[in-house]
């Protein structure tokens, strides 16, 4: 069924980019005054914090040289205003470009580690009771809309410290991505990286540049696989050739279900810089209508600027059975791409992650694999899927459907010192009041800024948060919000924060 049968519609919930400096220069004492938290937090706590913002401070660095998304993806609320003309979320049109991979966590994970082992026990019944206390009240805050569910996990036991409606299958929207990007990790590995090759023929007069799926290929990339190109069938005598491009590697529709969109492509296993057809590296942009065939005719063009003439022109095929690899480009890594697509909540490359654990499990690289192979990796690490629909990768399907016990469940698993590949999942997560889909919705004196790390998920009448937090006992929570049947997005989203902070407080 298209998005025009379905009725789809969003509300823009516009986030600002991260500083470059949050909060000035700041250390010490002046931090915790600026931050508002000097009689706030413990020395457990504090610790913890401090590590948190100093990996946010550091992405501050990062910031100046690559792109963060400034706010989350909308892709409903596109297509409902490509009804009535040009529209879109209005994202920061002034965020720089250039990916690069969110910090690292180790440093948090150790500081926690210690707290732990030092902060006394707890038993399962008296959590539960005391984060009842603090909990119910804000979850029946009625901006949250008609269905809400939570859970939360203690991630050095495991245990199960809350839970509302924990197994009820509810929309996660973005937080779906979760779901994906773990199970690429399991299925593949952090250190994986997505091929893009050029293949020569025996006698080097066709070349055929072959999509491997990664989405993050740009123009520097594909002029290296020219000038590598070039050099190769120069040395055979050869100086004009037959141009093809291979994107076999997907099958299925190229379009989302969601449609025609400003903040996803055509899915295509070849395509540079998301398919997009400005300079932008994040957030929302005109996309090609055919990116592949673009990606080739950017190709050609460089080869001729080699000086290999591609008169011609590109055509769609295979490369001959025979053909040799003359040129290969390998992506960031897989835990780069993951970083990067949670705190961008980039579209495109969850997409491209649900079809590269496809093909490591042998399915098709379309929708309907995707969502095997997926769910296949989750069923490994025993987590409760009852209901669980995944019909995507980035969470735009409105027919997504997971639980809370499955998201606080992942997240659990990424800090489990027995799982450390899945580790750039939690790395990756925005930190309240620095970084990506949470740079905008914690002030200074919050009492989650820095504390928090979460993903984001917002659709028409669905807002979601799934993430983890330092409590003032220094364990590290994993914790899933879902609500559903909400009609006040910022309203909705002010009462998921809410939550996620009471956990940072800890028992009142």
């Amino acid at each position: 069924m298209c998005a025009r049968e379905r009725g789809w519609s969003t509300v823009d919930d516009p986030v600002k980019r991260p500083s470059v400096k949050p909060f000035g220069k700041l250390s010490g004492v002046a931090l915790k005054d600026q931050l508002g938290l000097r009689n706030g937090l413990n020395n457990w706590q504090f610790t913890a914090v401090s590590a948190v913002l100093g990996l946010a401070l550091a992405a501050g660095v990062v910031l100046a040289a690559g792109p963060w998304d400034s706010g989350q993806r909308k892709a409903e609320q596109d297509w409902a205003a490509a009804r009535d003309g040009p529209g879109g979320a209005h994202h920061d049109p002034d965020a720089p470009a250039g990916p690069a991979p969110a910090p690292s966590a180790p440093a948090v994970l150790a500081a926690l580690g210690t707290a732990a082992d030092r902060s006394a026990p707890e038993t399962q019944d008296g959590a539960a009771a005391g984060l009842g206390s603090v909990l119910d009240p804000l979850l029946k805050d009625s901006a949250l809309g008609t269905r809400r569910s939570a859970v939360v996990i203690d991630t050095a036991t495991g245990r199960r410290l809350y839970g509302k409606g924990a197994d009820a299958p509810m929309t996660p929207a973005s937080t779906v991505k979760i779901a994906t990007t773990v199970a690429a990790l399991t299925a593949l590995g952090p250190d994986h990286r997505i091929p893009t090759t050029v293949r020569a023929s025996a006698d080097s007069r066709t070349v055929t540049l072959v999509g491997g799926g990664d989405p993050t290929l740009d123009r520097a990339a594909l002029r290296t696989l020219a000038a590598d190109t070039a050099r190769a069938v120069k040395a055979a005598g050869v100086h004009e050739v037959r141009l093809r491009y291979d994107t076999s590697g997907y099958s299925g529709p190229a379009l989302h279900p969601i449609g025609p969109n400003e903040n996803i492509a055509p899915l295509s296993a070849l395509m540079v810089n998301e398919g997009r057809l400005d300079d932008t590296a994040s957030g929302p942009a005109q996309r090609s209508t055919d990116p592949a065939r673009d990606a080739a005719d950017a190709f050609g063009e460089l080869l001729d600027q080699a000086g290999v003439d591609t008169k011609s022109g590109p055509e769609a095929g295979r490369a001959a059975a025979k053909s040799r690899p003359v040129a290969k480009h390998l992506s960031a890594p897989l835990s780069g791409l993951i970083e990067r697509a949670l705190t961008n909540s980039d579209n495109d490359i969850a997409e491209a992650l649900a079809r590269q654990t496809a093909l490591a499990a042998g399915e098709p690289a379309d929708f309907a694999g995707g969502r095997r192979a997926v769910t296949a990796q989750l069923k490994k690490l025993k987590l409760p899927l009852k209901g669980v629909v995944l019909t995507d990768g980035s969470g735009l399907d409105r027919h997504d459907k997971v639980t809370a016990a499955l998201l606080a469940g992942l997240l659990a698993r990424t800090a489990d010192p027995d799982h450390p590949e899945l580790r750039s999942v939690l790395s990756g997560l925005p930190v309240a009041g620095f970084s990506g889909t949470l740079s905008g919705r914690y002030t200074t004196k919050s009492g989650g800024t820095g504390l928090i790390r979460a993903k984001t998920g917002t659709l028409t009448g669905v807002n979601t948060l799934a993430g983890t937090v330092v409590d003032p006992h220094g364990r590290l929570l994993a914790f899933a919000f879902l609500a559903s049947g909400t009609t006040e997005p910022a309203a909705a989203q002010s009462a998921l924060d809410s939550l996620a902070t009471a956990l940072a407080a800890g028992k009142r």
